[in-house]
């Protein structure tokens, strides 16, 4: 590395304003960076390079997983991390290497680093020496003498191909190209598009270039900042007002490699409740015990699937958190128990505040929480009071590990009544009689942390964990109450890591068209940001949508992974029921269909809590090389998402169109799931993908309210179950094996009891399946059953589409033995014959 460029007084503007330095800051910060190597230290697993007092560190945790350090003094970054997973920081791998009379660096199996003598700039390259990463100019440190913190940018050279998503919920397309972004968690309602920052803090992306991606992660809770292309053409930058300059680079070089990389970095979501997966009724209030069970009963009554409904704050004494107005709910417990009995679960806002009551001491969460000194303070050191739902109000220090034990305890009641899951709101954290809505930066927290230094810490870094923090407290705390029930946390807050513990919404979103086709880039790009349970405010937050609105939104909810009807205080009723019969039949239609798949979807969902894969996802994410550009495919196919690896659920890029549109399909056969016959593309319309490897085809679509296409990937074999009214039923009929020939044919089912851990000791069922298909034969190939769990079902309907014609005579063997009743669905496309089930599985075959 370098001496140091000398210290540099001057008005730097737009570097300075990117760093998130204000304005009157701008003229007093000194600007030092690192331009050549001086001192080379090889290490067993990277490398250290100083340059003057300032010191620059690449350790390689993995052959293909990199974490870099640097510093504007020759100490380097050395506390915890909030997200990172103690093992993966720790991992370590040898290296072997590299010096030359340019540059010096080392050589993972995977990777190479190349460290500029003359320059300090680092590239990052893959075995074969293509370039994966490269700086685009040395890194400089910002130095406030206002403030006293150190901030950073980084430059890095954009090439004119490569793409960038993630970064959690942003309001933004889907490729964040373009486009420049804040991360500083933001009460913000009636935000727009282009409104930034909003709720949630995940300072990771991935880059795509022409079918290969990495991974970045910036590991740092201050106020950051991202700008890809905005304001220099040719490159992309990330920096910080404070804290470390700590991050870390993961190759894929497929899409999926990096998403697992992430989650081996910053863990994976706990396998959820499965009512979780059902449909949600909730709104801004139910405020009395008669207004839910009314609730309850209309669900029960129209037999609309439901699994649970939500109370916000009205149920509360003056808004305090953890108290319950007995005047509207006077006997809470005999209301959980009756809608336990209707097979719904309650799910209950608790917000981060608690309520300012010196003077009452029957209020338990503020006497106990002063007395063990759990609450944020002013640097005077006496308590910081902000306005919030409950009037003034103290804030928990969830930087304590002690604070988060006392926080997750304080559930005990609700939990013991059979409280289904609970609901962390305001937790950015919002105040309402601040210039900022938030905290002031100079309130004061105390880190008191397994893996921390203990010491004060002030909002500049803490305020983007507070959610974070919040969803830990509570999740530990449900699990620490009842230790072998899955947990339900819902956030609105969080940060990189915050996965472990909460499934999150994307927040006060409004009534409009816009939104609802808005709400597609922003869940994928969460799902990418290790987040796999989602979902937004179904028909919108704020303000009342049109009737077809809320239906249309409801179509697509329900191929979102939360899918929660949710609206504010004075907006028209938006329940399924709402405008009538003929809605609420198209409306019921689509719910019934998730519970349908409820097979499917949850084996999904239990393959995104091991792997990291989100179920909500862009296509790009499994066809990297389908378009013939090497772009991502969905810049073609805008509103297109995949729900899980084998549905193409395909909205109008603007839904409220009225005209035709075209639908762009990946490469593989494709079937209308909803009549089952095999997709006919456009006349000419397939074109190449990349290096001619596949073909992308495209339909015509008319668009009508009662219908949103949805197309089943050829090659699957998709379980779906007979139609519950609550996942705490059990099917009643046999098992549905929805077979949709074409290459690599396959699928999974996966079940457990839903909502104990007892699937980690082997009381799960798992059932693979197979199938290759010639002309006029298929073979269906049912592995045996994995685990103990049993499975519900005493039959399995096969259904095959795409049979030739004619149909009628075709013929079943299993096992080798005849099976009578084979019958072709012409409803369906499809033939269909019942089996037996057998835990040892078996094999079918069809003939014609």
């Amino acid at each position: 590395m370098s001496v140091w460029r000398a210290l540099v007084f001057r008005c730097f503007g737009c570097l300075c304003v990117a760093a998130g330095f204000g304005a009157a800051a701008i003229a007093q910060a000194q600007v030092v960076a690192l331009t050549h190597v001086g001192h080379v230290r090889p290490l067993p697993d990277g490398i250290e390079v100083q340059s003057g007092p300032g010191v620059l560190r690449v350790l390689a945790l993995r052959g293909d997983v990199l974490r870099f350090t640097m510093s504007s003094t020759a100490k380097l970054p050395d506390g915890g991390s909030w997200a990172v997973l103690p093992a993966a920081r720790e991992a370590r791998v040898k290296v072997t290497p590299y010096s030359s009379a340019d540059a010096v660096g080392f050589d993972t199996p995977d990777l190479e680093v190349r460290i500029a003598r003359s320059t300090m700039l680092t590239t990052v390259l893959d075995a074969q020496g293509h370039v994966l990463m490269r700086d685009a100019s040395p890194v400089e440190f910002y130095k406030s003498d206002k403030e006293g913190d150190t901030g950073f940018e980084v430059w890095k050279v954009m090439p004119r191909n490569e793409h960038y998503f993630g970064l959690g919920d942003k309001t933004a397309p889907l490729d964040r190209r373009g486009w420049q972004f804040t991360m500083w968690n933001t009460d913000h309602p009636y935000w727009q598009r282009g409104t930034d920052p909003i709720y949630k803090d995940i300072p990771y992306f991935m880059a795509f270039r022409a079918g290969k991606a990495y991974g970045l992660y910036l590991d740092n809770t201050w106020r950051t900042t991202f700008d890809f292309g905005k304001e220099r053409r040719d490159e992309y930058s990330f920096g910080s007002e404070g804290g470390p300059l700590d991050y870390y680079f993961f190759y894929g070089p497929t899409p999926k490699k990096v998403e697992r990389d992430y989650a081996w970095l910053t863990g994976t979501m706990p396998l959820p409740p499965k009512w979780t997966l059902g449909y949600q009724q909730s709104r801004f209030s139910y405020g009395t015990a008669a207004k839910v069970r009314a609730i309850a009963d209309h669900l029960r009554q129209d037999k609309i699937p439901a699994d649970a409904i939500y109370m916000d704050i009205d149920y509360q004494v003056h808004y305090r958190p953890f108290t319950i107005d007995e005047k509207k709910f006077p006997d809470f417990p005999a209301l959980v128990k009756e809608l336990a009995k209707q097979d719904f679960h309650l799910v209950m806002i608790t917000d981060l505040h608690i309520a300012y009551l010196p003077k009452d001491k029957s209020y338990a969460p503020f006497q106990t929480g002063e007395a063990g000194d759990h609450f944020l303070h002013n640097p005077d050191g006496s308590l910081f009071v902000g306005d919030v739902w409950p009037g003034a109000a103290v804030f928990p220090d969830f930087t304590q590990q002690a604070t988060r034990k006392w926080w997750g305890g304080l559930y005990k009641q609700f939990y013991s009544y059979g409280v289904g899951g609970f609901w962390n709101d305001m937790n950015e954290p919002s105040v309402f009689n601040t210039a900022t809505k938030t905290a002031p930066l100079d309130v004061v927290g105390q880190v008191k942390e397994p893996g921390f230094k203990t010491r004060a810490i002030t909002q500049r870094e803490m305020h983007n964990i507070m959610g974070l923090e919040n969803s830990r407290a509570t999740y530990d705390g449900l699990l620490a109450l009842k230790p072998n029930q899955r947990a339900f946390v819902l956030t609105r807050a969080t940060f990189a890591g915050g996965q472990r513990y909460a499934a999150t919404w994307t927040g006060d979103n409004s009534a409009t068209w816009a939104q609802l086709a808005l709400s597609t880039p922003m869940l994928e790009n969460m799902g990418l940001s290790g987040f796999t349970m989602t979902g937004d405010d179904i028909g919108g937050f704020l303000g009342s949508p049109s009737m077809d609105l809320l239906t249309k939104w409801f179509e697509v909810g329900a191929f979102n992974p939360i899918f929660r009807d949710h609206t504010d205080k004075g907006t028209h009723p938006q329940e399924p029921w709402a405008g009538g019969p003929a809605q609420e039949a198209i409306r019921r239609k689509y719910i019934d269909t998730r519970y349908r798949l409820l097979p499917y979807f949850y084996t999904t969902v239990q393959h995104a809590s091991e792997t990291g894969i989100p179920v909500m996802r862009p296509l790009f994410l499994d066809f990297p090389k389908a378009a013939s550009d090497g772009d991502p495919l969905d810049l073609d196919a805008p509103g297109e998402f995949l729900f899980g690896p084998d549905l193409l659920v395909a909205p109008p890029r603007y839904p409220d169109e009225v005209q035709d549109y075209t639908v762009t399909l990946p490469p593989a056969p494709w079937y209308d799931f909803w009549t089952g016959e095999k997709v006919t593309p456009d006349a000419g319309a397939a074109q190449a993908g990349a290096g001619n490897e596949a073909k992308l085809a495209t339909v015509t679509v008319h668009p009508t309210l009662a219908v949103l296409p949805v197309y089943a990937k050829g090659g699957s074999v998709i379980p779906m179950q007979p139609l519950v009214e609550s996942t705490e039923q059990t099917p009643q009929g046999p098992l549905e094996l929805r077979v949709y020939p074409g290459p690599d044919c396959h699928g999974t089912l996966y079940d457990d009891d839903g909502i104990s851990f007892d699937y980690k000791h082997g009381d799960f069922l798992r059932v693979d399946y197979t199938c290759a298909s010639s002309p006029h034969e298929l073979t269906l190939h049912i592995g045996a059953q994995k685990g103990t769990y049993p499975a519900w079902w005493k039959q399995v309907r096969v259904l095959v589409y795409g049979w030739p014609q004619p149909a009628e005579h075709a013929t079943a063997l299993l096992d080798g033995n005849a099976v009578q009743g084979v019958q072709y669905d012409a409803a369906q496309h499809a033939v269909q014959v019942v089996i037996p089930q057998n835990k040892n599985g078996g094999t079918l075959t069809l003939r014609n």
